[in-house]
């Protein structure tokens, strides 16, 4: 393998970090020695930035990878899902979006080609779960095969999911005492902000399962039965996540439900008061109208005490009208 057409000595524009994983060591490597590298000197993991144009160059002058591998790998749009091949195996998941002022929901695409002894990755925004492989790996922890990079990686995809479900949980929590105990139609933008994010997230978890789900009947050679197991429990994990989605959902829109009755309930008593006092100032106002039009014979004009009677008229009036509005249950 030679390395990729122009890019300069040491040149690591594309190349975000590689390394190889041998007995619990890493050497990091550049473009000169990934061109260098054999399967005998370990397995090779190689990360790179798919939107950068010496990336797309290397992989499709001297990766090998097929043209179909290539297309998926380099593709805008993205859900999870994997193709296996002669030993070989094309994976895409999704992880939450930690990065510093972006939204989780907006989940990060994770491709990765593996083989028994080469791994490719890709991506265009960072992945914190791809960052924590390379911190344990700088530690002396990291994978040391395939099969231990796969789950690793996959575990770590799904720990970062396990937080922000958590804290969605903890979200519907706190609405529906705020529901219970203020009533606030502040609380609609919090409601329809959190169902938003459970649809999100939904939209590609609930295939990543499926995906976790079926990679353990494939049998590819680097794939272990411990391998297996673990990846069991992260499919579990995964399908557990999309239970607990599902019901994030199912209660934001029950709280949504409980707080519009609330409101429209207490709109309800604010008409009802508006209509009662409506009623009982109606026929008053009646009254007053036709003592107050300007022809002749309106009655009381030269009593100088017409006025206080008129007025104790009305007020005997409206309580009359109270009493009787009381006698119907109507208040």
């Amino acid at each position: 393998m030679t390395p990729p057409t122009d890019p300069r000595p040491h040149d690591h524009e594309g190349l975000v970090f590689s390394h190889i994983l041998s007995a619990g060591k890493s050497l990091p490597m550049d473009w000169t020695k990934i061109a260098e590298w054999t399967p005998a000197q370990g397995l090779l993991w190689i990360h790179l930035d798919y939107a950068n144009e010496v990336s797309r160059r290397w992989l499709a002058e001297q990766s090998g990878l097929d043209p179909v591998v290539r297309e998926a790998l380099l593709a805008e749009e993205t859900r999870p899902r994997w193709v296996v091949g002669a030993d070989s195996l094309l994976l895409i998941l999704r992880g939450v979006n930690c990065n510093p002022g972006a939204d989780p929901e907006d989940m990060v695409s994770i491709r990765i080609w593996l083989e028994g002894h080469r791994i490719i990755s890709m991506r265009n925004r960072r992945s914190m779960a791809v960052d924590d492989i390379n911190r344990k790996i700088h530690a002396g922890d990291g994978p040391t095969t395939t099969g231990e990079f796969l789950y690793m990686t996959a575990g770590r995809i799904t720990d970062r999911i396990s937080n922000v479900i958590s804290g969605i949980d903890d979200s519907v929590d706190e609405l529906e005492e705020l529901v219970v105990e203020k009533e606030s139609e502040e609380l609609r933008p919090k409601l329809a902000n959190l169902r938003r994010q459970t649809i999100s997230l939904r939209r590609y978890i609930s295939p990543q399962r499926d995906v976790l789900s079926q990679l353990l009947s494939q049998r590819l050679s680097w794939l272990t039965d411990l391998d297996r197991v673990r990846l069991r429990e992260i499919a579990e994990r995964t399908a557990r996540f999309v239970d607990d989605l599902d019901s994030a959902r199912d209660r934001a829109a029950i709280t949504q439900e409980e707080l519009n009755n609330h409101i429209s309930e207490r709109m309800n008593k604010t008409m009802y008061v508006l209509s009662i006092v409506a009623a009982i100032f109606l026929p008053l106002g009646l009254i007053t109208g036709l003592l107050g039009i300007n022809v002749g014979g309106i009655p009381g004009t030269e009593n100088h005490f017409a006025f206080a009677a008129v007025c104790l008229l009305l007020v005997l009036f409206g309580v009359v009208q109270y009493l009787l509005f009381k006698r119907m249950k109507w208040l």
